[in-house]
């Protein structure tokens, strides 16, 4: 594949193309590389990196150990998400348990000097609320404001397809939204398409704005990914499109990434134990190219699991690599 720099890869997609979730578009002396967040196992241990050239071969750093090890709820550091905000730094959120009612949260300018965590209460209001997870967080330029997506289960919130997953679950998307990490806004029902849901994420890309989410039917079962249009980042949004993911292949936590002048989709293929891409130059048709995948651990216990993909400096990638554990 042919690359390009940054600014390139943006004419390339129409001009004003901002992956949600991802840095910001680095400036025009900066040279770019690629970074992908992640956990392992249960999510015990903390967060993981690992680094690509061309968003295909994938490198751990550290030699795979954490970064960052959990502290807050449960003390899981799931479903990374990370975000470089105006600011300069690198807001992350995870899912902090499996049963929690909030979500954590730290910051950081490096990605390896961290912030202390907090847990941020989402779901406290909700007495029967019982879960808070796969946040997902983005930066609004338009609105100047951090907008933070998450996936719960209330019970008896959506009869009408109450039973569909697995034990009492029955999601539906929420969000919040904050300037400065202080303070939010109240928690409210982002995105219900009909069906559970979970792992809902935003790109900006080829001049237009998309939602990704997972399908969490298992009765009978989908668990796929789809792709809808968005009039923006808190919506309208059109009609769901076909399953893009290969059918009977469980997947979820799809991450978005721009590489060159097309757009790659990572997904978790978790039942089958792998990962797997697609790529696209459109959102509408897909390339399956998870042959060409090479990830830390891959047929281990210390697989890569749901993860965010981004851009970063090279020179913050070899800051990285010099820095002692």
């Amino acid at each position: 594949m042919k690359r390009r720099n940054a600014l390139g890869a943006l004419a390339a997609l129409g001009g004003g193309a901002l992956l949600a979730g991802c840095a910001p578009l680095l400036r025009k002396e900066e040279a770019q590389a690629y970074l992908f967040a992640y956990f392992t196992g249960n999510g015990a241990d903390g967060l993981h990196l690992a680094a690509s050239s061309d968003g295909y071969v994938w490198e751990a750093l550290r030699g795979g150990a954490s970064f960052l090890a959990p502290t807050v709820g449960t003390k899981l550091m799931r479903d990374p998400s990370l975000v470089r905000g105006p600011d300069g730094l690198y807001h992350m959120v995870w899912t902090s348990g499996w049963n929690d009612k909030g979500i954590g949260y730290a910051s950081s300018p490096d990605l390896v000097n961290w912030s202390a965590q907090r847990e941020i209460p989402v779901m406290a209001h909700e007495p029967a609320a019982l879960n808070a997870w796969a946040p997902e967080i983005f930066y609004d330029r338009g609105r100047g404001h951090y907008l933070i997506l998450w996936s719960t289960t209330i019970p008896g919130r959506f009869p009408q397809t109450e039973g569909q997953s697995e034990e009492k679950y029955n999601h539906r998307i929420y969000a919040t939204t904050t300037r400065d990490f202080a303070s939010f806004t109240p928690s409210r029902l982002y995105y219900d398409p009909g069906f559970s849901a979970i792992d809902a994420t935003l790109a900006r890309a080829f001049g237009k704005d998309w939602l990704l989410v997972k399908d969490e039917t298992r009765y009978p079962p989908k668990k796929h990914l789809r792709v809808a249009r968005a009039s923006g980042f808190d919506g309208p949004f059109g009609a769901l499109g076909a399953p893009i993911t290969p059918s009977g292949l469980w997947s979820e936590g799809p991450s978005v990434l721009q590489v060159g002048d097309e757009v790659i989709v990572y997904y978790d293929a978790y039942t089958a134990g792998h990962y797997g891409a697609l790529r696209t130059r459109d959102m509408l048709n897909w390339e399956d190219v998870t042959a060409k995948l090479r990830f830390p651990g891959a047929g281990t216990k210390q697989r890569v699991r749901h993860g965010t993909a981004f851009a970063a400096p090279v020179e913050l990638l070899e800051r990285i690599k010099a820095a002692k554990p």
